[in-house]
């Protein structure tokens, strides 16, 4: 092992409001802010941060002209009851497959993300 994962860096127009969709919908606390520079976290050590990209241009999912770039997996107990909560922070969705155990979304600032049912299969 050369390192050890720190944290997840997502760049953003405005760190700020991404910072918090993301804080609100996973439980985590603000750990740093500035104007151009926010990180998230709990106190396992886990944690998001989100940079100031002013040319920041989103992916349009499913477009392979402009690829995801990158996406977050967040296991929920049940998708149907987090859907409503994700909404409600601002995300949009862009995809919703009956059975396939997962739902995609886009953030606030276009990023794609999931919402899973955890299968013991795929952790």
């Amino acid at each position: 092992m050369i390192g050890r994962m720190h944290k997840v860096v997502i760049d953003c127009p405005d760190p700020s409001a991404l910072a918090g969709f993301y804080a609100e919908g996973l439980g985590f606390d603000v750990i740093y802010a500035d104007d151009d520079w926010v990180t998230i976290g709990k106190g396992d050590g886990t944690r998001l941060g989100f940079q100031r990209a002013p040319d920041h241009q989103p992916p349009h999912w499913p477009d392979p002209g402009h690829p995801q770039q990158m996406h977050l997996d967040i296991f929920v107990d049940d998708i149907d009851q987090a859907e409503p909560r994700v909404l409600d922070l601002g995300a949009t969705l862009l995809e919703s497959v009956a059975g396939r155990g997962f739902r995609v979304f886009a953030d606030p600032a276009g990023h794609p993300f999931c919402l899973c049912r955890q299968n013991p299969n795929n952790p």
